[in-house]
């Protein structure tokens, strides 16, 4: 009978650990089965799997977890600091797993430039503003990020954007910003923006191949979408 409550809930409901180890994939368990494991234990009354659906509801489910502080989450009944610190750990695993170093050098298409930049942009809250700067082969010089913020007129400016490519001689430059919302249609405000600097990069002599929104999964080419 030890047996058969250490693999049970309350109810005679498998815990999700006992299912993986009965042959279940982990990648077919619930968020809430998936917030049990890392949490490990429930409390008097309240079995772990209760104790991770409570937490969902709270912090409005897997991303509003994501974002709550250490100290935030530690405040949930029988949660505590070092399980909030695990939970903290588990998602920064996944940013990691997401997130790894780009070898990529040559830029050939949109998705070269989204596996260069989604290292440095995946799981951002806010929205970069970045510039590769290449040379005629099309190999990255310099990929510099140009702002922080909503992207409008006033912050993405033609100097501060051709400024790092003239110093740095470069033939011509990709630009690109993330949607944090994870939305891949650019707004009027892209459009705008992105017409404004083709239109300088003509001036200055050092073009604008591309504009590339970036999210978590995906991309949008703007050159792909016929505004360039």
């Amino acid at each position: 009978m030890n047996g058969l409550k250490d693999r049970t809930g309350e109810s005679g409901y498998l815990m999700p650990v006992q299912k993986c180890l009965g042959g279940e994939d982990v990648r077919r368990l619930s968020d809430q089965e998936l917030l049990a494991i890392m949490v490990g234990s429930g409390t008097r009354g309240q079995d772990v799997t209760e104790l991770a659906v409570g937490m969902l509801k709270r912090f409005g489910g897997l991303s509003g977890l994501s974002d709550a502080g250490i100290r935030e989450i530690a405040k949930s009944r029988g949660v505590g600091l070092v399980k909030s610190v695990r939970i903290h750990a588990a998602f920064e695993l996944g940013r990691r797993v997401i997130t790894k170093p780009a070898e990529v050098r040559q830029i050939d298409s949109p998705k070269s430039v989204w596996e260069l930049l989604l290292p440095h942009m995946a799981c951002l809250k806010r929205e970069e503003f970045r510039v590769i700067i290449l040379n005629n082969k099309n190999t990255v010089l310099k990929n510099a990020m140009v702002s922080a913020g909503t992207i409008s007129e006033a912050i993405v400016h033609p100097r501060e954007v051709f400024r790092d490519a003239i110093r740095e001689g470069g033939a011509a430059i990709i630009i690109a910003h993330n949607h944090p919302t994870g939305e891949l249609s650019p707004s009027s405000e892209d459009v705008n923006t992105t017409r404004r600097l083709v239109e300088a990069g003509k001036i200055v002599g050092i073009p604008v191949l591309d504009h590339v929104i970036i999210t978590n999964l995906s991309y949008y080419s703007f050159k792909e979408g016929g505004y360039i």
